[in-house]
């Protein structure tokens, strides 16, 4: 199987390249367009700021190719952020695949939202094997308001979106290469789609 990382301007892509050796793949880190879309599956991590990951996905052309991708798709973090319609970080226009806004959490919240933190309302494949509110890990300031493509929620005083789906189209705020056994899990169910 064929995996590919998309390597753009946002860390943490190295710690996902590790878990996934753990479960016997060995993935390939790129930004080139053809290995993307030639992958069997893609996985879209990041750490980092909105829009300057924004602009490095224009100025390679991998924001037009996102959207177009049929194989199975897994944004972590900022990957999910980026995938949905605007975020407040530097008024960001984003890749519109996910129907949600992603805001900061309000001042009167410790911010970023780091640690472990329960999820729920788990729908989809993504979330098979897992039980309803495991413990998984965060680290994060902003967060997507909770949409029709919601398929785990997580409260942080106010609830938001914990994973989202939408056709081949995965994504989780939480980090499942630092989530233990349940984060495996998840990989694992994203390799089997």
């Amino acid at each position: 199987m064929k995996v590919a990382i998309i390597k753009y301007n946002a860390g943490n892509i190295h710690s996902v390249k590790i878990a996934l050796n753990r479960l016997n793949i060995n993935p390939i880190i790129t930004d080139n367009k053809d290995e993307i879309i030639s992958s069997d599956k893609v996985i879209f991590p990041g750490v980092g700021e909105a829009k300057s990951a924004m602009e490095y996905l224009k100025k390679k052309n991998i924001d037009k190719i996102i959207s177009e991708l049929k194989q199975p798709f897994l944004g972590i973090c900022l990957g999910l952020q980026l995938m949905c319609n605007h975020s407040e970080e530097n008024d960001t226009d984003c890749l519109n695949i996910f129907d949600s806004n992603v805001k900061l959490f309000p001042p009167k919240l410790k911010v970023p939202h780091i640690g472990w933190n329960t999820i729920s309302n788990l729908k989809g494949e993504l979330f098979n094997k897992i039980d309803e509110n495991s413990f998984v890990y965060f680290v994060h300031s902003y967060f997507a308001e909770i949409s029709n493509d919601t398929t785990a929620e997580t409260n942080y005083i106010l609830p938001f979106s914990a994973s989202f789906q939408k056709n081949n189209f995965f994504s989780t705020q939480f980090h499942p290469e630092k989530s233990g056994n349940i984060g495996e899990q998840i990989l694992k169910n994203f390799l089997e789609l």
